[in-house]
């Protein structure tokens, strides 16, 4: 009788996306790195969908919080956030039919408005840290060391931009 060793394991993202060879490490990383992201997207979705907002909403109300008590244009909250999209302003707009942002005549050019964060945003955000513990899970395979590398790693893709 012979012995045989089975080892079994799981082959990673050519599992995932039923693809077996890529052109160079280069494309695999690139689509890992794309399938990775989606990944977790879906994870977090799940987070804020309890508060019935989206990733985008969740950024804006992040970034206003952060900058509170000084308001924000449409701009500025734009060039902060995570995904630069150009519908900003329909995302605030929803923002403020849920009573979570509140519009401002700006002071240095009437014809312009800022952007502040309301009380009902802030106890929003309030509640979604105490999950922050589940939304940092998403990572949770990563020691402290492996993801300060995959971060510097991530920072050193865009460093390449010019």
């Amino acid at each position: 009788m012979v012995n045989t060793l089975v080892v079994s394991f799981k082959m990673g993202i050519e599992e995932d996306i039923q693809q077996r060879t890529f052109r160079n490490a280069h494309q695999k990383a690139a689509i890992n790195l794309l399938y990775t992201n989606s990944w977790m997207r879906e994870r977090t979705k799940i987070i804020f969908d309890t508060e019935d907002i989206t990733p985008q909403q969740f950024n804006i109300l992040r970034i206003l919080r952060g900058s509170f008590p000084k308001p924000l244009s449409t701009l500025q909250i734009r060039e902060r956030m995570i995904e630069k999209m150009s519908d900003t302003s329909r995302i605030v707009d929803r923002l403020i039919t849920k009573g979570l942002v509140k519009k401002l005549v700006c002071k240095n050019d009437r014809r312009l408005v800022d952007i502040i964060i309301t009380d009902k945003g802030k106890k929003l955000l309030e509640r979604l840290d105490t999950r922050q513990d589940e939304i940092d899970s998403v990572l949770r395979n990563l020691s402290e060391k492996e993801a300060t590398l995959l971060s510097d790693l991530l920072e050193k893709i865009r460093s390449s931009e010019q």
